[in-house]
């Protein structure tokens, strides 16, 4: 693995748990798209570290399994660090084609400041319906704190601009797995940032390991974060009016 990172423009971020029989193609497209690839093992228990070998990227292990938001803010730390402007995250589990990431980075270079997310619920036919349904819920409530459009709040195949994510408060960073990513999204709409979503396929493998997502709970906590940050501003009808008229 690499020890020397130089500093890059770009740098993706790959966090994983438990992802032996994925991880390594995930790495080695992704490797093929971008400079610096940085994969975050979070505690795995199957092998999954031991898939990268030979490959040059460099690996963070957690001791124990701490989460999807630690794993990515680990990663993003690391790839800020090394003067990374924009970070490009995705997940280990090959829902996301690291051959898309050039679509994502297009909408990048168009307005570097923007969140840019790829957007997979334009293909409600290839979504579990539990899936699909869950992150429509989500959707509206999130746009509505945010004062955005949000089409896919639990997509996490995103370009991340540095200064956004220097200017998330320590609190989102510590956020619940799940809920890091929603959270993003309204503090970027809170500041200003565009949300670009760009259509990406949905891609659920019929054999694939069961979501590391659980659509009551994580709901459940993503509906809690939301809820307290529209009565903290007293329900913020004028963001509700925003997300309405743009979308």
């Amino acid at each position: 693995m690499n020890q020397e990172r130089p500093s890059r423009r770009l740098a993706g971020v790959i966090p994983a748990y438990n992802e032996a029989a994925t991880i390594r193609a995930v790495a080695e497209r992704t490797l093929a798209q971008l400079p610096e690839v940085i994969v975050v093992d979070d505690g795995s228990t199957d092998g999954t570290a031991d898939r990268l070998a030979s490959l040059p990227v460099t690996l963070v292990r957690n001791p124990r399994k701490l989460g999807k938001s630690a794993s990515l803010w680990r990663g993003i730390s690391l790839a800020l660090a090394d003067g990374a402007q924009a970070v490009v995250t995705l997940d280990a589990d090959g829902q996301h084609r690291p051959e898309d990431i050039p679509r994502l980075l297009a909408a990048h270079h168009r307005d570097p400041a923007a969140l840019v997310v790829g957007a997979r619920l334009h293909d409600g036919a290839g979504i579990p319906a539990e899936r699909y349904y869950a992150n429509r819920f989500a959707n509206f409530w999130i746009a509505w704190a945010a004062g955005q459009r949000v089409q896919d709040s639990q997509s996490g195949f995103r370009v991340y601009p540095a200064p956004l994510l220097l200017a998330l408060p320590p609190r989102v960073r510590r956020a619940a797995s799940f809920v890091f990513e929603s959270e993003a999204l309204i503090e970027a709409g809170r500041r200003g940032t565009r949300l670009e979503w760009v259509p990406i396929p949905a891609i659920y493998q019929p054999r694939g390991r069961p979501s590391h997502f659980r659509p009551i709970v994580d709901v459940a906590l993503i509906t809690r974060m939301v809820a307290w940050k529209l009565i903290s501003r007293g329900l913020d009808l004028r963001g509700l009016f925003r997300s309405l008229r743009s979308a």
